[in-house]
């Protein structure tokens, strides 16, 4: 995914990537947000991954 969409997504912020790759450090709140929108965002795609396998098998 492009890092303005993860920003926008996750942070809300389209500049938030690259604000990280220049050294920004996030407040510790937006790191936790941002850390449990990953964890969501991963068990989603795991559910239609797992979902998706399931339809071609049947």
């Amino acid at each position: 995914m492009p890092a303005t969409r993860f920003g926008r997504l996750a942070a809300h912020d389209p500049r938030f990537v690259l604000d990280l790759r220049l050294g920004r450090t996030p407040r510790r709140d937006t790191e936790l947000r941002t850390r449990a929108w990953m964890q969501g965002y991963s068990a989603g795609a795991a559910a239609e991954e797992t979902h998706a396998k399931a339809g071609e098998m049947a």
